[in-house]
């Protein structure tokens, strides 16, 4: 069981979708040091995100109410059909 990621969360933050603006950091003060987070998807479509390790992808046909666990710095506007999109750290 070492290997099951941590399912729980103790913050969220809605997600404003950007081309260039990664989702604001709450790893430390000065932003630095962002690992990113996992996203909860309140209205189901296609998802395109920058990862932690720097991966453009697009996630698609993804359902209302999922949850994507990826560590994500960003979610782009351009391809991006989902909406009420949380961040969770």
């Amino acid at each position: 069981m070492a290997n099951l990621q941590k399912l729980q969360s103790s913050r969220a933050s809605i997600v404003v979708a950007s081309d260039t603006v990664n989702i604001p950091s709450i790893s430390s003060q000065d932003g630095k040091g962002n690992n990113g987070c996992t996203l909860y998807v309140g209205t189901g479509g296609n998802l395109r995100v920058l990862t932690v390790g720097g991966d453009d992808v697009i996630f698609t046909a993804l359902q209302t109410g999922s949850f994507l666990p990826v560590n994500v710095l960003r979610v782009f506007n351009t391809n991006t059909t989902a909406a009420d999109i949380l961040a969770l750290w």
